[in-house]
């Protein structure tokens, strides 16, 4: 197994993937902001609690003495759906405010939804590669 092959990679980059989608849509959006009848719309948010259960096999805490105090929570993490670990389908964006012509595109909203994606993309990318430094430096190629 590669390093990017690591669980936590794929996550990773799936996001990024993501991310790279709502730009897209978004970007969409605000060029169609004078488009009478033009809906604005969004992507779904990737479940990551489902992605972490996907991405390998399921720990459970297991008493080993009678001393033990017992867990709380047992089988999967929360009991989530394995099928919500997708995203990235297409939503379209409640209608708070709409046009004359139709058309539910808020400039302001869409640009505060840019720079929060902007700033998610710099986030992990950040994270993608300090992790890649840290086990770069733990296998001694720092």
């Amino acid at each position: 197994m590669s390093i990017g092959d690591l669980p936590i990679f794929t996550m990773m980059k799936q996001r990024l993937h993501w991310l790279t989608e709502r730009q897209q849509v978004l970007s969409q959006n605000v060029a169609n902001a004078n488009t009478p009848g033009y809906a604005a719309k969004d992507l779904k948010e990737l479940d990551f609690g489902a992605m972490v259960d996907a991405s390998g096999p399921k720990l459970a805490p297991v008493a080993t003495s009678s001393m033990h105090i017992g867990s709380p929570v047992a089988g999967t993490a929360a009991g989530l759906n394995l099928g919500q670990a997708r995203g990235g389908e297409r939503a379209k964006a409640p209608d708070f405010e709409t046009t004359p012509d139709g058309n539910s595109v808020v400039l302001e909203d869409q640009m505060i939804k840019v720079a929060q994606t902007q700033m998610d993309y710099e986030t992990v990318t950040s994270l993608y590669s300090k992790s890649l430094g840290l086990i770069r430096l733990a296998i001694g190629n720092g």
